[in-house]
């Protein structure tokens, strides 16, 4: 990793553990989620049911598949998630410089999806052990160059997610269509060179329950990038409701 690099992930790790008041000036953390409730997100296509908040958290019931959204785009930021699978074999994940709304036919956004299945998925579902926590891969026609190439996706170079009933820690640095994510404290996968590289952050729902909590951010500086390279900004009266039940 580049000093630069190096320099930018010290400085996140403090402003997102609260570190000093100096960095904090340079830099600033924001929350995603409140703890309380989910001001500042878009049900896109799930049910009204499908997210909730309950002691601190954001619940997911997996059911139907689809996302829910920030309620504006990000470009260049460093974000902090923690997520828990619930079942075994459970499928989720965060989308990153996605687009706002869903295709039609489609469950799922166009943009840049960093994977989180809990670590019985590739048996129950009979597949490759590359089905891993930690893949990186675009959706939706995006292009990539993957750091750890299977096809177009990026597998994770190490596995070291925890499995259900534990919490899991990601951090991901997106800077000028770079991905570089971090699993439980280590470096283990990214991407390079995306076509797209400003739009929304979702969370998504698919097929199994899963809670998320301590979601943080700290936007860095915008770069050069084209109306071609961002997500279409979906207009706010024709945003969905935005849910925000609580338990």
């Amino acid at each position: 990793m580049k000093n630069w690099a190096k320099a930018l992930v010290v400085v996140a790790v403090m402003l997102l553990c609260g570190g000093s008041a100096w960095a904090q000036d340079v830099l600033q953390v924001r929350d995603l989620f409140n703890g309380k409730d989910l001001s500042g997100w878009v049900n896109v296509n799930c049910a009204p049911d499908t997210w909730s908040v309950k002691d601190g958290m954001i619940v997911c019931t997996g059911k139907p598949i689809g996302v829910m959204r920030t309620d504006r785009q990000y470009e260049n930021f460093i974000l902090s998630v923690e997520w828990k699978h619930l079942t075994a074999g459970g499928n989720s994940g965060v989308f990153i410089w996605g687009e706002g709304t869903v295709p039609e036919g489609k469950q799922l956004p166009r943009g840049m999806e960093i994977q989180i299945l809990e670590l019985d998925y590739a048996v129950q579902k009979n597949v490759t052990d590359a089905y891993v926590h930690g893949e990186v891969f675009p959706t939706g026609g995006v292009t990539t160059v993957p750091d750890n190439p299977r096809g177009p996706r990026s597998k994770s170079a190490e596995n070291r997610c925890k499995g259900k009933g534990e919490w899991n820690s990601y951090t991901i640095v997106a800077v000028d269509g770079v991905v570089k994510l971090a699993v439980n404290g280590k470096f283990v996968n990214g991407i390079s060179k995306a076509s797209v590289k400003k739009g929304y952050i979702c969370l998504e729902s698919e097929g199994a329950p899963i809670h998320f909590r301590n979601l943080r951010i700290i936007e860095l500086p915008p770069g050069i990038t084209t109306p071609e390279q961002s997500a279409p900004v979906v207009a706010e009266n024709s945003q969905p409701s935005t849910v925000a039940s609580a338990k």
